[in-house]
């Protein structure tokens, strides 16, 4: 599967609207993070990066962007950069994150998800984490995760 997200991303993103069409095939097969309206930048293995503009809809009662809306930008920056990375018939799924808000989120954000080591080329299942950054227009960090994704070997019934 990995390698077929992967292609897809580098077939569309050719297009005219491709960054947002690819977007929109990653929504609907996760229709929760289309809350936050996200727009995939760039995907590589080892690398997802994903915007956000400052919708109303992601605000929280102070006018700036809520913290669940930003732990969404880290989850699916990780999860889609961890599907492009490890090795074909693994599977995976979040398992924890830890997260560090640093200041108000305003404006347009941009994450960056990477490996924090290269993905191992185990049999079984392991703990693998992936760093999160999430800055501001201007290049400030607003927000800091680290993504610990469990990965294992898919079965087949």
């Amino acid at each position: 599967m990995s390698s077929n997200v992967l292609a897809l991303y580098r077939r569309i993103t050719r297009w005219p609207l491709g960054h947002w069409l690819f977007s929109r095939a990653v929504c609907l097969k996760a229709p929760y993070f289309a809350t936050i309206a996200p727009r995939f930048v760039a995907l590589e293995p080892g690398r997802c990066e994903l915007r956000i503009r400052d919708h109303r809809r992601v605000h929280n009662h102070l006018g700036t962007v809520h913290a669940i809306a930003l732990c969404n930008m880290a989850e699916l920056s990780a999860g889609v950069m961890t599907d492009v990375t490890v090795a074909p018939g693994m599977r995976w799924i979040p398992k924890g994150m830890q997260v560090s808000y640093l200041k108000k989120a305003v404006g347009t954000l941009h994450a960056v998800a990477s490996s924090i080591a290269p993905a191992p080329q185990a049999a079984s299942g392991y703990e693998w984490p992936v760093a999160v950054r999430i800055v501001d227009a201007g290049g400030e960090a607003v927000f800091e995760a680290t993504v610990q994704m469990w990965v294992s070997p898919r079965t087949r019934p």
